[in-house]
């Protein structure tokens, strides 16, 4: 089973990287179960292999980018969002609820 990473690990997740949202974690809705999401990996090779795969808005231009485990939760504290932590064919591997990192 994965291991949530701690505070001061760096995680890979895609963002904007121009535009009005510029420097904003990418994030999903999934309507069914009504949740919010940000994508994260534990390796930048792992995000870029997903992350071609995954739904993106056209012409808008995104990039891998690492953040601080900490930062990335409370970020999507901040945005109502979970932290779904995803391997290279985007299983999730573990469901973080970022209200409950310390």
């Amino acid at each position: 089973m994965a291991e949530q990473p701690k505070n001061s690990d760096w995680v890979f997740v895609a963002a904007e990287v121009a535009g009005d949202w510029a420097g904003r974690f990418v994030a999903y809705r999934d309507e069914v179960s009504d949740i919010s999401y940000v994508p994260a990996f534990y390796k930048k090779e792992e995000a870029q292999a997903c992350f071609i795969n995954l739904p993106r808005e056209k012409g808008k231009k995104y990039e891998i980018q690492a953040v601080m485990f900490e930062d990335l939760a409370k970020d999507a504290t901040a945005n109502g969002c979970l932290i779904f932590m995803l391997d290279a064919d985007g299983r999730i591997l573990l469901k973080i609820d970022p209200a409950t990192v310390d």
